[in-house]
């Protein structure tokens, strides 16, 4: 197995370290996804740019981490799963949601619904979404600019999802209690 380097301020790249600084300074610490990214730059400034961008859009911090959970779930990412799991915590999103979202069940939200079944589609068609779907999307009452900032969030999380799969990132600390794998039903 390869294996891939967890860099430290100290060890990361010159062109990773001004992004560790900014990462430190948001979170306290450098997670384990972005320690990793740093052995490419560019990957770590592409997330890091999108991540940023996600969180401006007109989707409420809520329906970003609906987003989220769901291309985490498809993707079956283990690590972005328990992440996402403390962050919508840690947002008050209603456990009822979070443990529908972890299962891959009907949420307990019409809206937050219709934008998880729309996310759904989204990462398991790959953009291929059929026109009737994305009229079922507007009629839950969400717009053709929330259509895009879906996959703007889902083009976010294939960065950090497949990045995990390919380092087999390691779980941080603040995640202890939110660990996940994919249920066999779903």
């Amino acid at each position: 197995m390869t294996q891939f380097t967890s860099h430290t301020l100290d060890t990361a790249p010159d062109a990773a370290k001004p992004i560790f600084e900014g990462v430190k300074a948001a979170f306290g610490f450098v997670p384990n996804l972005q320690s990793y990214m740093a052995e490419s730059p560019e990957l770590l400034a592409g997330y890091t740019a999108l991540w940023d961008l996600f969180s401006k859009t007109t989707l409420s911090a809520h329906e970003q981490q609906v987003v989220y959970l769901t291309a985490n779930f498809e993707n079956e990412c283990h690590y972005c799963m328990a992440g996402h799991t403390t962050l919508a915590r840690m947002q008050k999103m209603g456990e009822d949601v979070i443990a529908a979202l972890r299962a891959g069940s009907e949420l307990p939200d019409a809206r937050l619904e219709a934008l998880h079944r729309f996310a759904t589609l989204v990462v398991r068609n790959r953009g291929w979404v059929a026109d009737a779907d994305v009229d079922a999307f507007l009629a839950a009452g969400f717009t053709r600019r929330n259509v895009l900032e879906v996959v703007l969030g889902v083009a976010t999380k294939v960065m950090s999802n497949y990045t995990n799969h390919i380092t087999h990132t390691p779980l941080d600390a603040f995640m202890k209690g939110n660990e996940w794998s994919k249920p066999a039903s779903a």
